[in-house]
C-alpha cells in the first residue's frame, strides 16, 4: 500500500506540474493581458482633450520659475555677429498714474541722503522696446533684433510696482499685460536688460552666487555666477548700441575679477522674467586655468563689486549634482527666477539635452 501511495504522490505531482505548465502561465498572461486593457480603459474614460500655452515657464520636477526661454536650447551657442541692437531716441515716459510713483522714489532718495546714508542712484539704464527672432536663409540660424530706448533706474523702480494699485483700482499688471501673450508688455514695464553668466572653474566647479542682503532688488536670493545690468553711461560709446557679450566681460572682471583673456564666453539663451518683466542674456563662460581655489584666492586681493555677494557656493559640474543643488530644500524656495534654467543650459551646451534630461528625470524621481 506504501508503495502504491508513493505511486499515487508521484502521478499527483507530475500532474500537477503539468496543469501548470499548459494551463497556469497561460490563466495568467490572460488575466494579466485583460487587468492592463482595462486599466488603460479606465485612464483613457478619464482622459479629456486639453489646450495648453506653446510658451511655458521653466521647470524642473518640484522646482517652478517665472523664467520664460525665449530662443536658445543651449546646445548651440548665439555668435556676436548674430545680434542686431537698436536705440531708439525717444526716452521711456511712464502713463500719468504712476509718474507719482517716481516722485516718491526720488523723495526717499533725498531723504536717505538727508540723513547721511546711501541715497538710491539713478544710474541710466535700457527698456525693451521689441525682441524678435528671424533665421538665417541657408542654415536657419537664429538672428537676433533688440530695440531698446533710454529710461533709467527710478523709472525701473516705479514700474517694478506691478501690483500696486492705480486710480481707477486696477493695476499695471492687469491693465498692461496680456496674461495669454508673455511677449507682449509696454516697453515702460521693461526697464530692465541684464546678462546672467554661468562661471565654471578649469577644475569644473560651477560657481553660484548669494545675493547681498544690502541690494536693494532680490536680497538675500541665490543666483547666477555674474549677473550685469546693461548701462547707458559704461556700455554704450557715444551714440552706439551696447555690445552684449562686453557687458558680460564686464560683469565677470567687475564681480569676480577675472580678465577677459581667462575664459571662454558663450551666449546660449535670451530669457525672460515674465513676473518681474526682467529681460536677460543668458551667458556660458570656461575658465582656461583659474581653479576653485585660485579664484578664491584671486577674489581675497579685492573685487571691484564686493557687496553684490554675500556666499559663493562651488558645485561639481556635473548633471546629476547641479541638479540636486537646485533642488536642495534650501535652494529650491530661494532661486533667483533666472538663474535655475541658466544652470541647466549650460548643462546642456557640455553635456548634451538627452544626457542632462535623463539625469533630472532619475533624480526627480527619487524625491
Amino acid at each position: 500500500m506504501g508503495g502504491i501511495d508513493m505511486a499515487n504522490g508521484v502521478v499527483g505531482a507530475v500532474l500537477g506540474m503539468l496543469f501548470a505548465v499548459l494551463f497556469q502561465q497561460p490563466l495568467q498572461n490572460s488575466w494579466h493581458k485583460v487587468r492592463t486593457r482595462s486599466t488603460r480603459a479606465v485612464r483613457s474614460l478619464r482622459q479629456r482633450e486639453e489646450s495648453s500655452p506653446a510658451w511655458r515657464t521653466f521647470s524642473l520636477g518640484p522646482l517652478h520659475t517665472s523664467a520664460l526661454v525665449v530662443e536658445g536650447d543651449g546646445e548651440s551657442s548665439i555668435p556676436a555677429e548674430a545680434i542686431y541692437i537698436h536705440v531708439l531716441d525717444e526716452e521711456i515716459e511712464l502713463p500719468p498714474d504712476m509718474v507719482g510713483w517716481r516722485a516718491e522714489i526720488e523723495v526717499e532718495s533725498e531723504r536717505l541722503r538727508a540723513e547721511g546714508r546711501t541715497p538710491l542712484w539713478n544710474g541710466p539704464r535700457y527698456a525693451v522696446e521689441s525682441f524678435d527672432v528671424s533665421r538665417t536663409a541657408l542654415d536657419e540660424r537664429p538672428e537676433v533684433h533688440l530695440r531698446l530706448r533710454p529710461t533709467d533706474y527710478y523709472t525701473f523702480l516705479a514700474a517694478q510696482q506691478l501690483d500696486r494699485r492705480l486710480s481707477d483700482g486696477t493695476t499695471p499688471r492687469s491693465c498692461y499685460l496680456a496674461p495669454d501673450d508673455p511677449l507682449q508688455a509696454p516697453a515702460f514695464l521693461q526697464c530692465s536688460f541684464a546678462t546672467n553668466v554661468a562661471v565654471v572653474t578649469a577644475d569644473d566647479m560651477l560657481v553660484v552666487s548669494q545675493r547681498s542682503d544690502r541690494v536693494r532688488m532680490a536680497p538675500g536670493v541665490w543666483n547666477s555666477s555674474v549677473n550685469e545690468g546693461l548701462s547707458r553711461h559704461i556700455d554704450s560709446s557715444g551714440r552706439s548700441a551696447p555690445d552684449l557679450y562686453a557687458v558680460a566681460r564686464r560683469g565677470i572682471r567687475e564681480e569676480l575679477s577675472i580678465e577677459p583673456n581667462e575664459y571662454s564666453l558663450e551666449l546660449l539663451a535670451f530669457v525672460l522674467d515674465i513676473d518681474k518683466r526682467h529681460w536677460s542674456a543668458h551667458f556660458y563662460a570656461r575658465l582656461k586655468e583659474l581653479t576653485r581655489e585660485g579664484m578664491q584666492e584671486r577674489m581675497s586681493r579685492g573685487v571691484a563689486d564686493r557687496w553684490e555677494h554675500q556666499t559663493i557656493d562651488y558645485v561639481p559640474f556635473r548633471p546629476a549634482a547641479v541638479v540636486k543643488y537646485m533642488l536642495r530644500t534650501d535652494r529650491i524656495h530661494r532661486w533667483a527666477p533666472l538663474a535655475p534654467a541658466l544652470f541647466h543650459l549650460a548643462l546642456v551646451h557640455v553635456y548634451s539635452r538627452t544626457t542632462v534630461e535623463r539625469a533630472g528625470a532619475q533624480i526627480v524621481r527619487r524625491m
